[in-house]
């Protein structure tokens, strides 16, 4: 059985830890590989190549940076079926959603191309009598990020390209279900050519994390995951003086009024809750028809599509599935046990994911796509977030209904509104406790110059990921006020606080 090590100083080393963990295929649920869960001493060595090859990548000119990126987007796209059946195959996800997860990724590789003018900082002229002021925005030194089964290259790609952009060094820990993604982007740098060392990846599990977190060298950390992960890293990380972006879970919502077009809101949605297996933290998971005429109406079209959903493995021969299967056996049980949880709280399932049969699929991880009717806030299945094809129909009486609800939830990462109505798109985005909101617009993910993230329990942190919050959170600003007037050295000490 092969074995995925680690990516140290340019090039791939094997792990000595002796601990292993497996990868399977989540379509036929056969094991592809094994990857190495690293020890403390082996993730704490990583640290200290980035930490060493930190000085000379700094000095290196933003301009000479930002051609190695170029590069690198050449290369992901020269790669990018590849790369995409590497995703798929370790996922799950069907390949037209992995080749479009490359996509995304890569538009921040574009935006941290842009570094140069980015990293300008600022400078004012004669602030005072000839007195200039002026800032720099300087690296930190190593940076960590850990990330996620759902995105094994585009969160990646939301991380390392702004931070190596900005002069640091970087230590990337990947999800352990699949791995192989991120070593072949690290193979992909050095080939486009990054100095050995600037970045690492190294695989493991709660031992290696915990260095990445305590380490003093590590200066900034970047995580998304589970809220209770993401609390802890941001509590640990913090608590040792450095500085983190922890995204969290997501509970998301869709509000249809009655005014929307509805033919165009559900296929919306069906994208939207069962892409990917609802594997996205940025998945619609709840549906908030207003009224119940637009209820009924919503819920006999979702009915009808979902009869027409193919499931299926993701990588076939002739048109993609819709859907794929879910990342790994013990995720989809935890997914059966939410849908037999809604069932004992009340809520109507009217669709049932677990009676989906799929053929000659083996042992793979499938759930049908499933639909719940009913659902109540206080039931667990609108309290907490699933993370698989389950889609839960909230009604609610009015537009005010619909925005206390949402506004209820301790997540606040994504949510979108249908409507021909430019007033209560307006007051929507007004009012709703929301991070990220769409109109007329499914999955509200905003471009790579724009910032990703959440509000309440769905972000730890004050910074964003990418865009200009992405920029700020990976330098440091330091500013500058000079004076340089004639016969300085004539004048004599002054002790009080110098005014302009």
């Amino acid at each position: 059985m092969n074995t995925l090590g680690n990516f140290i100083g340019g090039q791939a080393v094997a792990s000595q830890s002796g601990r292993t963990a497996p990868v399977y295929n989540p379509a036929t649920g056969e094991q592809s590989l094994q990857v190495a869960l690293s020890s403390a001493a082996e993730t704490t060595d990583a640290v200290r190549v980035a930490s060493d090859t930190f000085p000379a990548w700094a000095k290196m000119t933003p301009l000479k940076r930002s051609r190695i990126l170029f590069k690198f987007k050449e290369l992901v796209e020269r790669n990018a079926d590849e790369l995409a059946r590497l995703i798929s195959s370790e996922h799950g996800k069907v390949f037209s959603d992995a080749k479009g997860e490359l996509t995304r990724g890569l538009e921040v590789v574009e935006f941290a191309c842009g570094i140069p003018h980015l990293q300008k900082g600022e400078h004012s002229m004669n602030v005072g009598t000839g007195v200039d002021s002026f800032s720099m925005m300087q690296p930190l030194g190593v940076c960590a990020g850990i990330s996620p089964f759902n995105f094994p290259a585009m969160v990646p790609m939301w991380m390392f390209p702004i931070a190596l952009a900005c002069g640091n060094t970087f230590v990337m820990k990947p999800s352990e279900k699949d791995p192989s993604t991120p070593m072949r982007l690290a193979e992909l740098l050095s080939e486009a050519g990054l100095p050995d060392g600037v970045f690492n990846v190294v695989n493991g599990d709660k031992e290696a994390v915990d260095v990445l977190l305590t380490d003093q060298r590590v200066q900034a950390v970047s995580f998304v995951g589970s809220t209770p992960i993401a609390e802890y890293i941001y509590a640990t990380a913090s608590s040792h003086g450095k500085r983190v972006q922890a995204l969290g879970g997501a509970k998301n919502h869709m509000v249809i009024m009655p005014d929307a077009d509805l033919d165009q809101a559900v296929d919306a949605l069906m994208g939207a809750a069962y892409g990917s297996a609802g594997e996205r933290c940025m998945a619609i998971s709840v549906a908030v028809p207003v009224g119940e005429e637009t209820a009924s109406r919503l819920r006999e079209k979702l009915i009808a599509k979902l009869d027409t959903l193919r499931v299926g493995p993701g990588l076939v021969d002739g048109p993609d599935n819709d859907m794929g299967p879910l990342v790994t056996c013990q995720h989809r049980e935890k997914v059966k046990d939410y849908i037999a949880t809604g069932v004992e709280e009340g809520a109507e399932l009217v669709v049932d994911g677990r009676e989906t049969v799929v053929k000659e699929a083996g042992n793979g991880y499938f759930i049908g796509g499933t639909l719940f009717d009913h659902v109540k806030p206080d039931m667990r299945i609108h309290a907490e977030e699933i993370f698989g094809p389950v889609l839960a129909i909230a009604r609610a009486g009015s537009f005010d209904e619909a925005v206390s609800m949402i506004n209820a939830h301790e997540f606040g990462n994504g949510t979108a509104i249908f409507t021909r109505d430019g007033d209560a798109a307006r007051q929507y985005c007004e009012q709703i406790q929301v991070g990220m909101v769409g109109v007329n617009v499914p999955i509200p993910v905003p471009m790579a110059f724009h910032s990703f993230g959440g509000w309440k329990r769905s972000l730890f942190g004050p910074l964003h990921m990418h865009g200009s919050d992405g920029v700020r959170f990976y330098t440091r600003m330091k500013t500058i006020t000079q004076r340089w007037p004639s016969g300085i050295r004539e004048e004599t000490s002054h002790f009080t606080m110098p005014t302009h």
